[in-house]
């Protein structure tokens, strides 16, 4: 599942409904998780089991309350009880890299809402519009605990797939360096690397070692589209320790010998067309056209600048006027979508057609 599916259906589950997510590390399970917190105007309390010990979650012996009630109860951990005090969104991480009693604490909040008594023997319960978010990492590089089927029906499970268009989206809200977005863009085989595929031990590149080495190259004022023809000294070492060596030698070569950032205002404006592209990369083309996917997310255009886009269309012409009709629609835009559709509708129904006689 896409994470962008993912986001549409879990943020409308009932808050009562646990969410589990199993896929490979570095693919933004947390970040989507805060992402809809954040959409839900939710706190995000971010629980990692794997660093945990048993009493972390289920608490340790509260000697004062047993010397003054005469039972036995249980100081349980400060994230959990805010949980039950106010609406919260919970992320149990790393779920099945958690130690057995750890796993069975998790567990219990999991089937039943709740954690350890109070000295009356009532449960301590989570709030009701608390929401419980699990992940699990998948693959054979991890040494993990496999999870019981039975527990498996108490969640909704979704099996996240990693997904570069959506990443892509993603960091643009996020605010990332929009060059570190168009090289990913344009070299997706460096924007993950399976770790189960390469040598033990050495770096790999994943969404999330992106997103911190944009943060970080932001951080010591280098980044991606201020230092682009003149790279600082340590710029290519940064990026080794983030996303090893391969990824790191075409980023930085590609930063190094970037001449011109086509935006989709280019496009729009007339400032830049097919013909000046003919001898460019397809997936410049492609960034291109993602770009102007992303502006139309946002953005009316004009009469004048649907002519534009319809004139940029129809000069790429086949299979890329599709792809840019395509990436119209999916903006979900009908504001621009039905005056460009009124364009080059009629070439884009002949070119489907077309594929499909061919089949």
């Amino acid at each position: 599942m896409e994470i962008s599916t993912f986001k549409t259906v879990a943020k409308n589950l009932p808050p009562h409904i646990a969410v589990l997510m199993r896929g490979p590390t570095g693919i933004g399970k947390s970040q989507v998780t805060r992402t809809i917190a954040d959409e839900l105007e939710l706190p995000f309390i971010d629980v990692r089991g794997s660093t945990m010990q048993e009493g972390d979650v289920i608490g340790y012996p509260d000697l004062e309350a047993m010397k003054r009630d005469g039972v036995s109860t249980f100081c349980l951990p400060s994230w959990f009880i805010r949980a039950t005090r106010e609406p919260c969104v919970l992320m149990l991480d790393e779920l099945n890299r958690s130690m057995p009693g750890v796993m069975q604490g998790f567990f219990q909040i999991v089937l039943d809402r709740e954690l350890g008594n109070d000295s009356e023997g009532n449960p301590i319960c989570l709030h009701p519009e608390t929401r419980v978010f699990a992940a699990v990492n998948v693959g054979n590089e991890y040494d993990v605990n496999d999870m019981d089927p039975a527990l498996l029906r108490r969640f909704w499970v979704a099996d996240l797939e990693p997904d570069v268009k959506g990443w892509m989206d993603w960091a643009r809200g996020a605010g990332l360096d929009e060059l570190l977005i168009e090289f990913v863009g344009q070299n997706p085989e460096h924007w993950r690397v399976d770790a189960a595929e390469a040598e033990p031990g050495s770096v790999c590149p994943n969404p999330a070692s992106w997103h911190r080495l944009a943060e970080t190259l932001d951080h010591c004022g280098w980044t991606p589209s201020e230092v682009a023809g003149k790279l600082p000294a340590g710029f290519y070492p940064m990026l080794t320790g983030f996303i090893g060596t391969e990824a790191s030698i075409a980023f930085a070569d590609f930063v190094k010998n970037y001449e011109k950032n086509i935006t989709a205002e280019d496009v729009l404006n007339g400032k830049v067309t097919a013909k000046e592209l003919v001898d460019s990369p397809a997936s410049l083309v492609t960034g291109v056209i993602d770009k102007l996917e992303h502006h139309s997310k946002d953005n009316k255009w004009t009469a004048k600048q649907v002519k534009a886009v319809a004139a940029f269309a129809k000069s790429l012409g086949g299979e890329l006027l599709l792809q840019t009709f395509t990436a119209v629609q999916k903006s979900n835009n009908i504001d621009n979508l039905v005056p460009l559709n009124k364009i080059i509708g009629k070439e884009v129904v002949e070119i489907v057609n077309g594929a499909r006689s061919v089949k």
